[in-house]
């Protein structure tokens, strides 16, 4: 029986050759120097950060050349593949305007011309090429159990040698070919192996775009094509499609770099040309015992994409903190340039740190809260509609009551040079301006005074403000002069003067606004007073001071 005859057997059904599917899927029709970049996940979960940032680069990589960008879902672990997995994937992505040119659009369905793009749908291309290499005798099946495989291992184990199904321990590929016909005839159960020709005392080395150039002992393991139930194993299903659908750039987490011999043997048994791959290291965390570890899915809620947008942290923001931690000049090219933003910055894989970044989650909230700082009155607004319509619907209600109101409120100090920094994301800002709403201005208030928080001495203080020097059709200017009137005639001093002389008064002007600010708000941590007084207006003012002092 000759080795054609033998992958016959093997794989009756399959009736295309490998040439079929090279002429189906040809090289694209790309100008050189433009990247293929795909993501593939697997449906196994949330979208975490990890995910985000690997997609965010491989997007941005792809649209940086005029590339093209694809989503593959490679599911050929159905044990682990979870219901409406691909759809989260893709509204998680789609949340942060992560789309693509080519692939899934739904749990079943895709677009493109080199789909299909769910791996569980394209086990007849894995079969034609797993049965060319059978034909060529570079693949065999492997009858060994998993009783068989775990004896095998204690045994390298007790002995000390290296663990894995090669050299004298890979006993089925000595099997003959009409032995192992027999065994298919006979209806044996079986998985198919590579039958590796590397040599794991020789060295090979590949550059990698991130990493740079390592060395590896060349593979000779004969590892899994095709599992028992019919199905690929990552390294051979993805090998088949990174060539079938052009990628000429992979982007993934370092974890697979240990797997690079395996895929060049791949790609050299089956005369693909090998992609240009980009390892980029995990993020890291210092954790409460100052342990340097992971980002783990399983300990840190903010590894999940889902928890920024039900903190309601931007999209854009979290975007910006990732290529913040992808490319170690992006941060100060934004600084040079703050009306750009991503799609005009260029990355280098040259400036992606290989040893990983810490995750920073105070940074990326800096981010966010100067993110915000530069949005319109308007888009704060509609941005925080959206948040408060699908997290806080009473405060959605009142905000959809007063809309102008609620703009002019989230403008205090925000037209001007350097705008005033409260929200630091959408799930916090109604705890920065509550106040300003009558519906949570009510009930028993707790009022945090500062430096004056004697009773008589506050009620004096509102009591004459009031009496003498409450004025309202006002520019900012008088306001203020007629707070420092109000200061000097109770004991206090302007700023300047207490400063010189502090124990000769009370305190200062800034003490008495502090009162007054306290009063109408509860707290003396507020934007400006004016403005909050002018919002207010005149009766509210009124009705607040009135009622605190009594």
């Amino acid at each position: 029986m000759t080795n054609k005859d033998f992958a016959d057997l093997l794989f009756p059904s399959i009736k295309s050759d490998i040439e079929f599917y090279e002429n189906k899927y040809p090289l694209r029709d790309i100008e050189p120097g433009r990247f293929v970049t795909r993501f593939a996940p697997s449906p196994t979960g949330v979208v975490h950060f990890g995910t985000l940032y690997s997609s965010l680069i491989s997007k941005k990589v792809a649209e940086q050349t005029n590339g093209i960008f694809y989503l593959r879902i490679e599911d050929t672990d159905q044990k682990r593949s979870v219901e409406n997995g691909i759809t989260d994937i893709i509204r998680d992505l789609k949340n942060y305007e992560i789309n693509f040119d080519e692939g899934m659009i739904n749990e079943t369905e895709s677009q493109g011309e080199y789909g299909p793009y769910l791996q569980s749908q394209r086990r007849e291309i894995y079969e034609t090429y797993a049965k060319y290499l059978v034909a060529e005798g570079l693949a065999y099946p492997c009858f060994c159990t998993e009783e068989d495989l775990e004896n095998q291992r204690k045994h390298q184990e007790k002995i000390k040698a290296r663990l894995g199904y090669y050299g004298k321990y890979a006993v089925c590929r000595k099997i003959p070919i009409e032995k192992a016909a027999e065994k298919i005839k006979a209806g044996d159960s079986y998985i198919l192996r590579l039958k590796s020709l590397g040599d794991f005392d020789k060295k090979i080395k590949i550059n990698d775009l991130i990493k740079g150039e390592i060395e590896f002992p060349e593979n000779d393991l004969d590892i899994v094509l095709i599992k028992n139930d019919g199905l690929p194993t990552y390294h051979f299903a993805h090998a088949v499609d990174d060539h079938l659908m052009r990628t000429t750039h992979v982007i993934r987490g370092d974890e697979w770099i240990s797997s690079l011999p395996i895929h060049l043997q791949l790609f050299q048994a089956l005369n693909f040309k090998f992609p240009k791959y980009a390892h980029f290291s995990p993020l890291m965390k210092i954790d409460e015992n100052g342990t340097r570890r992971k980002l783990s899915k399983r300990k840190d809620p903010e590894a999940a994409v889902s928890y920024y947008h039900e903190k309601g942290i931007p999209k854009e923001a979290v975007k910006l903190y990732v290529m913040t931690v992808a490319n170690s000049n992006f941060e100060m090219w934004l600084e040079q340039n703050p009306t750009k933003g991503i799609s005009d910055f260029v990355f280098d894989f040259k400036k992606v740190s290989p040893s990983g970044s810490l995750f920073d989650f105070e940074k990326l909230l800096n981010i966010s809260k100067n993110y915000i700082s530069h949005l319109s009155k308007e888009e704060v607004y509609q941005e925080l509609l959206t948040y408060t319509k699908e997290f806080d619907i009473e405060f959605f209600n009142i905000l959809l009551k007063y809309p102008e109101y609620a703009q002019n409120i989230f403008n205090i100090e925000r037209e001007q040079k350097k705008p005033r920094k409260d929200y630091v994301m959408y799930s916090t800002i109604k705890n920065e301006v509550w106040y300003m709403f009558d519906e949570y201005f009510s009930g028993n208030l707790n009022y945090i005074f500062d430096k004056v928080n004697d009773k008589k001495e506050i009620s004096e203080i509102l009591k004459t403000y009031l009496e003498k020097y409450y004025v309202f059709d006002h520019d900012e200017t008088t306001w203020f002069e007629k707070i420092k009137e109000l200061a000097i005639s109770l004991g206090y001093a302007d700023t300047k003067e207490y400063k010189l002389n502090p124990t000769q008064y009370k305190g200062s002007v800034a003490d008495i606004a502090a009162v007054i600010r306290v009063a109408l708000t509860t707290t003396n941590q507020t934007p400006n007073l004016y403005q909050i007084m002018k919002l207010l207006g005149e009766e509210r003012v009124k009705e607040r001071l009135e009622k605190f002092i009594k």
